[in-house]
């Protein structure tokens, strides 16, 4: 018997199956919106970024429909997916921030034909494409709002809605990477459980959840008690991806791992939770290693650097330690820097997580980080021995996942409601489509989400659906769609000669890239979007194809201008 569930919305932001691989997904949007409002909002408006709508209700549409064609690049399903969507005043935003957009499953099923994992909850567009057919015909599959008072000063205050196809939105909030984020929920990635109680739907897991480990426990979330599953969503940067696409993937879009580490003595060594500021250079390359020096002004609480560093000459060239509390940290890391400081660590001065630190001086040149109160304890009870800290990067290392590859899923204490483990940390960098906060560095591509999709099963195999987490596409170009260039990326079993060749969608040849030998493991080679005799192709949707021996791979990528 199948079963369905009715999901909340998710918000963005503080917000046997088919015997042939399937077609590329296609969506098609419901227009909630009444008449001069949302996407029939009448008001003039400049074509701008690729995008040629006349209106701001017709630009509200062409960023709308190219988020489904970016999506229908990476996903495959024989059956429409449908999406309702609306313009709404959404709350809460005033001029220091707000919820942008809201968007969820509008349906569940789990123990239906073909299902891959029994007593499971999907998403209704994947179950819809596991299944082959449409599974609730009679309501749509994803439901979506976005704040209309974006474009309002009181939302946001002077930052608006940017319409342009091409990610190039300065200050104001990109609706493409938006749509992209909140349709990228409504396809899956969302969990159904009760947060607050770790309770599952009717005592049934998702597939979503079924792919969330806790370090701590060393449990997936389908094995944990409820009260396991509670504790979990606010472990803080413990709650891991732990499917093996998404693993086997991290490398390819994830940076090296900023640091901050202990080294000596033995007591009290090893890699420490940290907070970063606004301000200064962030950890880097090459590393810093130095002693920690406690910082002393000679005035009230002589460690917090509220007045100017009397032990300069003992801090000079060495890491200088602060206690946080009284003055601005960005007053503490100029007198740490005057008094010749390499690098600051500030102590918070309360229990909890490292704080992050705001403020703006383009004059700090040195890297200030921030540790818990207990590591800042730890460390003042060894100094008499010597402490040796690192500051830097890790290149063994991935930015926001664990030792062995696996993404962090956003975790806060407290918990966020509509936020809280239904995203990528906000740890991850470069910053992913599925963190909490919509990031200036976000582009066309649907980055690691497309992996998740894979674990949970959105991907065929050649002989029908996978009976466990399907294998991801090996390759993909990004950005998709693109304006100005692309980059097509793939993987090499073995080393060979490889030719590349971009075709339109008649099958002509547009572009034949020099045949080169390459050596087995990840390559990428860009397109300017010139064909071979120099001239720039028009907009429309092209495939690019890779061969090296009897090996082939390729894609699908879509030029807009």
């Amino acid at each position: 018997m199948t079963r369905f569930f009715a999901p909340a919305l998710l918000a963005l932001l503080l917000v046997a199956g088919p015997t042939q691989p399937a077609s590329a997904a296609h969506f098609i949007l419901i227009n909630l919106d009444g008449a001069g409002e949302g996407f029939n909002d009448p008001t003039p408006a400049a074509p701008i970024g690729g995008n040629d709508g006349t209106t701001i209700g017709q630009q509200r549409l062409k960023v709308f429909q190219t988020a489904g064609v970016i999506w229908g690049t990476y996903l495959q399903s024989d059956i429409d997916i449908v999406v309702e969507a609306r313009f709404d005043p959404l709350t809460p935003c005033d001029t220091t921030g707000g919820v942008l957009g809201s968007a969820g499953a509008v349906n569940a099923a789990s123990d239906y034909p073909n299902a891959p994992i029994a007593n499971t909850w999907y998403s209704i567009a994947l179950a819809n494409k596991l299944a082959g057919s449409d599974l609730d015909p009679t309501r749509n599959d994803i439901t979506a709002r976005f704040n209309s008072d974006v474009d309002n000063s009181t939302c946001l205050g002077t930052v608006s809605w940017y319409y342009g196809l091409d990610h190039n939105e300065g200050t104001d909030e990109d609706l493409l990477a938006v749509v992209l984020h909140e349709m990228g929920h409504g396809l899956g990635f969302q969990t159904f459980a009760t947060l607050s109680t770790g309770q599952f739907l009717s005592n049934r897991p998702d597939v979503y959840a079924r792919n969330l480990f806790d370090l701590s426990s060393s449990l997936r979330w389908d094995q944990m008690t409820n009260n396991q599953r509670k504790n979990s969503a606010l472990n803080t940067g413990n709650l891991v991806w732990n499917g093996n696409q998404v693993k086997t993937h991290s490398s390819l879009f994830l940076g090296p791992a900023a640091i901050v580490r202990i080294d000596s003595p033995a007591a009290i060594a090893g890699n420490k939770d940290f907070g970063l500021a606004d301000f200064g250079p962030p950890p880097g390359t090459p590393q810093i290693q130095e002693s920690v020096i406690l910082a002393n002004d000679g005035t009230g609480t002589t460690s917090d650097a509220c007045e100017n560093i009397v032990n300069g000459a003992q801090i000079a060239g060495h890491i200088a330690l602060i206690d946080r509390g009284t003055c601005t940290f960005v007053d503490k890391a100029k007198r740490a820097q005057a008094a010749g400081a390499v690098a600051v660590i500030i102590g918070n001065n309360a229990a909890g997580p490292p704080p992050g630190m705001s403020g703006s001086d383009p004059t700090v040149t040195i890297p200030v980080v921030s540790i818990t109160q207990t590591d800042a304890t730890a460390i003042k009870g060894q100094l008499g021995v010597g402490v040796v800290a690192t500051i830097g990067t890790d290149p063994v290392l991935l930015a926001g996942a664990d030792a062995t590859g696996r993404p962090r899923l956003y975790a806060p204490n407290p918990l966020e409601s509509g936020s809280s483990v239904s995203h990528f940390d906000t740890s991850l960098q470069p910053n992913a489509l599925m963190e909490p906060f919509i990031n200036a560095d976000l582009t066309s591509s649907v980055d690691l989400t497309q992996y998740a999709f894979a674990d949970m099963g959105w991907y065929a195999t050649e002989t029908g659906v996978a009976s466990g987490p399907a294998a991801a596409p090996r390759a993909y170009a990004s950005p998709n769609p693109f304006a100005y260039g692309t980059t097509m990326r793939f993987s090499l079993s073995t080393a060979g000669k490889t030719s590349i060749e971009v075709y339109d969608v008649r099958g002509a040849l547009v572009k034949r890239f020099p045949i080169s030998w390459r050596p087995a493991g990840i390559q990428e080679s860009a397109w300017d979007g010139r064909d071979d005799r120099g001239r720039s192709v028009a907009s429309g949707v092209y495939y690019w194809r890779v061969r090296s021996g009897d090996w082939e791979t390729g894609g699908r990528i879509v030029r807009l201008q």
